[in-house]
């Protein structure tokens, strides 16, 4: 009789064990799940913030010859075009820029002059690590720009684009990649590294976005000239559609620039 009441004894106690075990693992589980939740709920608020000039930092990697030659997803000249443009917008905003290439000296080629052009003083930080996020010297200069949105433009997409991404989304950025200002070596090799990116986090956008987004408002007088200006330059049709009203009627984008009534009612 004795016997049982220890072997019940030592039932029970093994069953409170085991139930507290499960309750432990459970909270465990529930913590994990709410804090995965409160991140998600973060990034998803993040997406739904505007790209401004005082919260974005670009990147633009590997803009060089050999890269160019690879490129068949995009026209050539129009990738040469939109990251110009892209360059150009950052210039007129004072965005942090920051200007990478790989084995320049040894197989790639310099950087393009149309972003040399843009940026003749800024430093080139040479890698030979395809993956950019991979030189501390970059890293280092992201995170002293402090902006918590990082827009990146890259040659190749599916190797010199998708490896930093994926790294900077894993250190918290909010990364926007600008797809009609990178290319890959097939339409295939594009897209499939476009939807990896996304699925992942990144936010797809095209150079004009991110500049109209930055200029947000045509009575933003201080760069109202600039602006018009590249798109007059880069953006093709639009571009036509501003000189054609210049040229008819002097018009401008939401009313005369120096004129602070234009945005009155």
């Amino acid at each position: 009789m004795k016997a049982r009441h220890i072997r019940a004894s030592i039932a029970v106690a093994a069953a409170a064990v085991a139930i507290a075990a499960v309750g432990a693992t459970l909270h465990a589980e529930t913590g994990v799940n709410a804090q995965r939740e409160s991140h998600s709920a973060e990034a998803a608020d993040a997406k739904l913030t505007l790209l401004t000039p005082d919260n974005s930092t670009l990147l633009l990697i590997d803009y060089q010859p050999q890269m160019i030659f690879g490129v068949h997803s995009h026209d050539r000249q129009m990738i040469r075009n939109n990251v110009e443009a892209l360059a150009k917008s950052a210039s007129a905003f004072d965005v942090p820029t920051i200007l990478t290439t790989v084995a320049a000296d040894s197989f790639s080629g310099p950087k393009i002059p149309e972003i040399t052009a843009v940026f003749p003083n800024h430093e080139l930080f040479d890698r030979t690590s395809m993956n950019t996020w991979d030189d501390k010297r970059v890293v280092s200069s992201i995170e002293r720009a402090g902006r918590p949105k990082l827009i990146i433009g890259a040659l190749w997409t599916e190797v010199c684009l998708m490896m930093p991404v994926l790294e900077a989304l894993a250190d918290g950025y909010q990364v926007y990649i600008v797809t009609d200002a990178s290319g890959g070596t097939s339409k295939e090799a594009h897209d499939m590294a476009v939807e990896r990116m996304v699925q992942a986090g990144a936010i797809p956008v095209t150079w004009q976005q991110v500049m109209l987004e930055w200029q947000r408002d045509w009575a933003n007088t201080s760069t109202y000239e600039a602006v018009t200006g590249i798109a007059r330059e880069h953006s093709g049709a639009y571009g036509v559609g501003i000189d054609y009203a210049y040229g008819m009627f002097g018009a401008t984008e939401g009313g005369n620039p120096d004129d602070d009534s234009a945005t009155e009612d």
